[in-house]
């Protein structure tokens, strides 16, 4: 990572800016070395906390990918009960992360959301490029209206959601991808909230800041630059077209399905470039009539929401609050 740009460090978090330089900075980018697939074994993001202990974890067979399902208790004890699922896809750019890298946030929603959580360890670019991960978001839901009744799992409570844990949020993404797709098939199960963290819903936006100001105000940002992003953009994207496809891009979904997806919580932070698209997103879903609470974390670049084991209570003291 380069050192923190000289723009960019009066609005940063100082707490953050000294953990980037202590740690990060002056390390090699991602998207400047060769691929090599190599890299899914690293860590995810810096500053991540331990998981927590939950009632019971257990891996499932999807039609193309696993998931993992944490209880927050052990079913066996309480076979009466039925739960909320939160249906949770990890960030990583279509590219990176696994149902590993999330351990710790799919163990936070479980037990303090007292919730079943299913996280889906869709299929990666550039093996499995567009529309692989979207495919494997709709069999995820499928999955759960199909095995609800074993699993003790409340279909009429399903939120689904995502988030970066790997300094790109293509778990969003696919979140609200799915809600439209719900839709679009008529399912016989509907989710009913949607959780996006710094999504990714416009993958036409671009560097110079039109249609979303962020792009170009943001161009400095430490971890998610211009060429990271869109070196994630290509390797799930190759083919150009696909990009204004409402499946990649929910911004593009039809007018009339924005009235009919779930109500939404939207986190997006200031020095992030994809702050603006996420916030479009969200006003398009509440003139739609839908309930949205969009909250932008001050002085927050685009991870910081996933550094829970190294800064102080960024969520609130560091991120502007609840």
């Amino acid at each position: 990572m380069p050192p923190l740009h000289p723009d960019i460090i009066p609005r940063l978090d100082p707490e953050y800016a000294q953990y980037y330089n202590a740690n990060m900075a002056d390390k090699p980018q991602l998207h400047e070395l060769p691929w090599d697939p190599a890299v899914r074994k690293l860590p995810p993001v810096a500053g991540a906390a331990e998981k927590l202990v939950v009632g019971l974890e257990k891996d499932v067979n999807l039609s193309n990918c696993k998931a993992r399902i944490f209880f927050p208790v052990d079913p066996a004890s309480a076979p009466d009960t039925l739960w909320p699922v939160f249906i949770f896809f990890h960030g990583g750019g279509w590219t990176l992360g696994n149902m590993d890298s999330e351990n710790r946030f799919s163990s936070v929603m479980c037990m303090q959301a007292n919730c079943i959580v299913v996280s889906v360890d869709y299929r990666l670019a550039p093996e499995h490029p567009y529309p692989a991960g979207v495919e494997d978001a709709v069999d995820s839901l499928n999955w759960v209206t199909q095995n609800a009744k074993d699993y003790s799992m409340d279909t009429s409570r399903i939120a689904v959601g995502g988030s970066s844990r790997q300094v790109i949020p293509s778990g969003a993404n696919l979140a609200a991808v799915l809600t439209h797709k719900a839709v679009e098939m008529n399912l016989p199960v509907q989710p009913m909230f949607q959780l996006l963290v710094v999504p990714v819903t416009d993958n036409l936006a671009s560097t110079d800041g039109h249609p979303y100001p962020s792009w170009y105000e943001n161009r400095n940002t430490p971890q998610l630059n211009h060429g990271r992003m869109l070196w994630f953009r290509d390797m799930y994207m190759p083919q150009q077209e696909d990009r204004a496809k409402w499946d990649a891009s929910p911004m593009f979904a039809p007018e009339e399905w924005f009235a009919k997806v779930p109500d939404a919580w939207i986190g997006v932070a200031e020095l992030d470039i994809l702050r603006d698209e996420g916030i479009a997103y969200g006003e398009k879903l509440k003139k739609a009539g839908r309930k949205v609470e969009i909250k932008v974390y001050e002085k927050a670049p685009h991870p910081i929401m996933a550094m829970d084991g190294e800064l102080s209570h960024p969520e609130q003291s560091r991120c502007g609050g609840n």
